[in-house]
């Protein structure tokens, strides 16, 4: 029997969350890493080195949370509603 609608909303909805996280994770620290990247060419290179530590850390965050979370709850939604 295939699921319905209501059955997968929760499944869904972390789906979305963990997808929209990522998203939003890897342009937060694409962003830092521009900035890092104007700093160091202003000569500001302290906060310019510390940048793109912080900009790397949300980068793994953003990584880590799309393979560890992302990935295989869309495995899991995929396999229900493969099921007959």
């Amino acid at each position: 029997m295939r699921p319905s609608v209501i059955e997968l909303l929760p499944d869904l909805l972390e789906l979305f969350v963990f997808g929209v996280g990522s998203a939003v994770l890897s342009l937060a620290g694409a962003y830092i890493e521009r900035f890092a990247l104007l700093t160091v060419e202003h000569g500001n290179t302290e906060l310019g080195a510390w940048a793109v530590v912080m900009g790397l850390a949300v980068l793994y965050f953003a990584y880590l949370l799309g393979t560890d979370k992302f990935h295989p709850k869309l495995r899991d939604v995929r396999s229900t509603l493969a099921q007959h």
